[in-house]
């Protein structure tokens, strides 16, 4: 869980992360998806290739 999911995803990528977008889940123009919770989620993979996600 992060404070706010933006800026540690713009940090992401300038680090060269890409952001995984998923068609159909309304991901804004970060790749950042908002549940209905009102939790935004974004995901990328690691090195190995795992899915991570960060949540605020």
């Amino acid at each position: 869980m992060v404070d706010l999911v933006g800026i540690e995803v713009d940090q992401l990528v300038r680090a060269g992360v890409v952001v995984n977008r998923y068609d159909g889940l309304g991901q804004d123009e970060r790749g950042i998806w908002t549940a209905p919770s009102g939790t935004r989620i974004a995901w990328f993979h690691d090195p190995d290739g795992n899915n991570l996600s960060l949540q605020q």
